[in-house]
């Protein structure tokens, strides 16, 4: 069964920089929190995933996580510019990128490649002191960093966030122009079809939409709820293990019978 990489939202943000979230279109995805995975429910929808297609093949027909699900279960822009730009590969790039930015950089041992430590962003952003606008904006970009990391995208070393994203953060108030969802969305289907192959042995996608979209689509196969009436939607499974501890430790057979046994009215499509 395939390892899942589902690191921890960064804890919430100062108060004082809610207007500023709100600009760069993060604010949403900051309310999420922690949504604990179900690594049995991932590992069966991985094996009725179809790279051929980009959909899930159930008894009652294909069906997949769209534009839509994204905007509804993590609250992110699905419109805009595209995430894109050049990626340099050099510690000095890095470095320069960070001193213009945060105004102080990452030492070697604080990076991993052209990854930067999540340990040093959190450092860093409960270290600003939010006197003026420009220590506002860098904590806030600090926290947006962490968000892309955690809720957005992954990769499999699980310990940090590239810092090619540093650059579509430099104008902040074009942050929110990025169409962030739909970035995500790709990154999971990327994920998605590379954990379909037979020598993967871990997933490193924005499991948080997966589940999300797994348990909306598919309620039957769902947690409890710990919040009914929430957006984004991922919100309402918060800590879901909290309240309903019987879940957690189902197994891979339960939700490969589930699937086997579904029937018509049992899966929401669009």
């Amino acid at each position: 069964m395939l390892t899942c990489d589902h690191p921890v939202p960064p804890d919430r943000y100062n108060d004082r920089v809610e207007e500023h979230l709100r600009v760069t279109r993060f604010y949403h995805a900051s309310q999420i929190g922690v949504v604990q995975c179900q690594k049995a429910l991932v590992n069966a929808l991985i094996e009725r995933w179809h790279p051929d297609t980009y959909t899930f093949h159930l008894l009652v027909g294909e069906c997949a996580v769209n534009l839509e699900d994204v905007a509804l279960i993590l609250g992110l822009p699905t419109d805009g510019l595209p995430v894109t730009g050049m990626t340099m590969s050099s510690f000095e790039a890095l470095e320069a990128e960070c001193l213009d930015q945060f105004g102080v950089a990452p030492r070697k041992e604080e990076c991993r490649g052209c990854c930067i430590k999540l340990t040093w962003l959190c450092d860093l952003k409960e270290n600003f002191q939010l006197t003026d606008e420009i220590s506002i904006q860098r904590y806030v970009k600090c926290h947006v960093m962490l968000l892309i990391r955690t809720i957005l995208f992954g990769d499999k070393f699980g310990t940090g966030v590239h810092y090619k994203f540093l650059p579509l953060l430099r104008d902040f108030g074009s942050i929110g122009q990025y169409s962030w969802g739909s970035a995500c969305l790709a990154h999971l289907y990327r994920a998605l079809c590379r954990a379909s192959r037979f020598n993967c042995k871990k997933i490193d996608s924005p499991l948080t939409l997966l589940l999300g979209w797994a348990w909306i689509r598919l309620p039957y196969l769902s947690p409890l709820p710990r919040k009914s009436r929430n957006f984004p939607l991922a919100k309402r499974w918060h800590n879901w293990e909290r309240g309903d501890r019987r879940y957690r430790y189902l197994t891979l057979s339960h939700f490969r019978k589930a699937f086997d046994e579904i029937q018509e009215g049992q899966i929401y499509f669009h």
